[in-house]
C-alpha cells in the first residue's frame, strides 16, 4: 500500500483559525483538498478567509465561537456535521498569551493581575478541553478521529517572565498524552491524539518580547535565536507541514505524542 499522505476528502475544524499559524494551516489543509471549517471568535475574520481559500480552488466555511462556551461549541458543531456532514479532524489552534500576564521591568510577579492569568489559562487549557469534549464526542460516536493540539516549547522548560503562558502549554502537553490515552482505551484504537510545539516565530502574542520598536531584537529575542541551532525564527508553514503529516495517515502509529518544531531549540542548552 505504501505510505498514504493524503488527506483528500476530509474535514477538519480549526479553532483559533484566524491566527498566525492556524490561518497557514487552513490555506495548507485546503490545498491538500481538505474541506476546512474555519472556527475564530471574529466571525468576519473567518469569512475573510473562507473566502480567501474558496476563490484559490479550497473548500472552506467560517463559523463565529466562543471555545469557553459549550452551547456555542455545540452549535458550530451542527454547522459543520450540517455543512460537509462529518468531522474527520480537530486541531485546537484558539491560545495564546498576554502582555498583562507577563513579567517584565514595569510589572512584577507580585502585580500581576489574577485575571489577565486566568485568562491566559482559560484560552489554553480551558479552551482546549471543552472544545474536545464537544468535538470528540463525535470520534468516539464513529469510532475513528484525529486531534492535533498546539503547545509550545514553553511546555518543556518554563520560559523567562512568562509564567500563565509556560504553565498553561505544560498543561496542554500533559492533557494531550492523558486524552490519547483515554480515547484508546475507552472508545477506539483508531482515535489519535497529538501536539506540536512549535519553536520561535514571531506573532503578535510574542513580538513585544523579542523585538524593539525598530524591529531589531531585543536581548531576549537575541537570546532565542543564540539558543536556536539553526539560528533563526520558524515559518508558520513549517508548523503547518508538522500539522498536516500527524493529520495524514502516514502517521498512523503516532499517538500521545508532542512534536518538537523549533529549529533545534529543546535539543540545545547552550554549551
Amino acid at each position: 500500500m505504501g505510505i498514504n499522505f493524503h488527506l483528500t476528502g476530509k474535514t477538519a475544524v480549526i479553532t483559533g483559525g484566524t491566527g498566525v499559524l492556524c490561518s497557514v494551516m487552513a490555506r495548507e489543509l485546503a490545498r491538500k483538498g481538505v474541506r476546512v471549517a474555519i472556527l475564530g471568535h471574529s466571525g468576519d475574520k473567518a469569512q475573510v478567509l473562507a473566502d480567501e481559500i474558496e476563490k484559490d480552488g479550497g473548500r472552506a466555511i467560517a463559523c463565529n465561537v466562543d471555545v469557553l462556551n459549550l452551547e456555542s461549541l455545540k452549535k458550530a458543531r451542527q454547522y459543520v456535521v450540517d455543512k460537509y456532514g462529518t468531522i474527520d479532524i480537530l486541531i485546537n489552534g484558539a491560545g495564546g498569551n498576554k502582555k498583562e500576564a507577563t513579567t517584565s521591568e514595569e510589572l512584577s510577579f507580585f502585580d500581576i493581575d489574577i485575571d489577565a492569568l486566568k485568562r491566559v489559562f482559560d484560552l489554553n487549557i480551558m479552551g482546549t478541553v471543552l472544545t474536545t469534549q464537544v468535538f470528540g464526542e463525535l470520534f468516539a460516536k464513529t469510532g475513528k478521529g484525529c486531534v492535533v493540539n498546539i503547545s509550545s516549547m514553553a511546555a518543556y522548560h518554563p520560559l523567562t517572565r512568562t509564567i500563565a503562558y509556560s504553565g498553561a502549554k505544560a498543561a496542554l502537553s500533559n492533557f494531550t498524552q492523558w486524552l490519547a490515552v483515554h480515547f484508546n482505551q475507552n472508545y477506539s484504537t483508531d482515535i489519535r491524539v497529538n501536539a506540536v510545539a512549535p519553536g520561535f516565530i514571531l506573532t503578535n502574542q510574542n513580538r513585544f518580547l523579542l523585538t524593539d520598536e525598530n524591529g531589531n531584537p531585543t536581548e531576549r529575542g537575541r537570546k532565542v535565536l543564540d539558543k536556536t541551532p539553526m539560528g533563526r525564527y520558524g515559518k508558520p508553514e513549517e508548523i503547518a507541514g508538522a500539522v498536516l503529516w500527524l493529520c495524514s495517515d502516514a502517521a498512523s502509529f503516532v499517538n500521545g505524542a508532542i512534536i518538537p518544531v523549533d529549529g533545534g531549540f529543546s535539543a540545545y542548552w547552550g554549551v
